[in-house]
């Protein structure tokens, strides 16, 4: 595991820094404003010859290069994620006929769905994490909701049909 530093820069926003396997400095500084810059550098014993590179993204090319770097692993973890018996972690892409459309995301366990969660909903680029009961959905969302797989075929169906009724969900015991 990286050791990160984290150093507080006021009126900036925060400085992210690790040394390498080969003694190099990596640093991102997340600047309040929404941009980052990129830089690294060497240790003090460096010199003024030592050599160092600073680059500023947008907000955008930041998320993009943090996909490029941590994609891998962030499919390795939601595959372990799926792996863990009894949970299924699933997608739902809302379309203008869906039940959902147009309406608040409520609370799955007033709605007779205990035991499932809405992980996240998904709206083009941006993504709204632990969404409220009073969230509106609209067609083009994308719903990640996180339960057994029993439940999450009961979250579907009743966003597609406004009706707590699913198919049985084959599963071996225990998976």
């Amino acid at each position: 595991m990286v050791d990160v530093r984290r150093v507080k820069l006021p009126g900036v926003g925060v400085l992210h820094t690790f040394i390498t396997d080969d003694g190099g400095k990596v640093g991102v500084i997340a600047h309040r404003s929404g941009h980052s810059d990129l830089i690294t550098f060497a240790d003090d014993e460096g010199g003024p010859d030592a050599s160092k590179v600073s680059l500023r993204l947008s907000e955008d090319e930041a998320h993009t290069l943090a996909e490029l770097l941590g994609g891998t692993q962030i499919t390795e973890s939601l595959t372990a994620l799926d792996q863990i018996p009894g949970l299924s972690i699933d997608w739902f892409t809302v379309d203008y006929e869906d039940h959902i459309a147009g309406q608040p995301l409520g609370n799955p366990a007033e709605r007779g769905i205990a035991g499932l969660t809405v992980v996240a909903v998904v709206r083009g680029e941006s993504a709204n994490p632990a969404p409220a009961p009073d969230f509106k959905v609209f067609p083009g969302d994308t719903l990640v909701v996180a339960g057994s797989p029993e439940k999450v075929a009961k979250a579907f169906a009743f966003f597609r049909t406004g009706e707590i009724k699913a198919k049985p969900v084959v599963a071996p015991p225990g998976g």
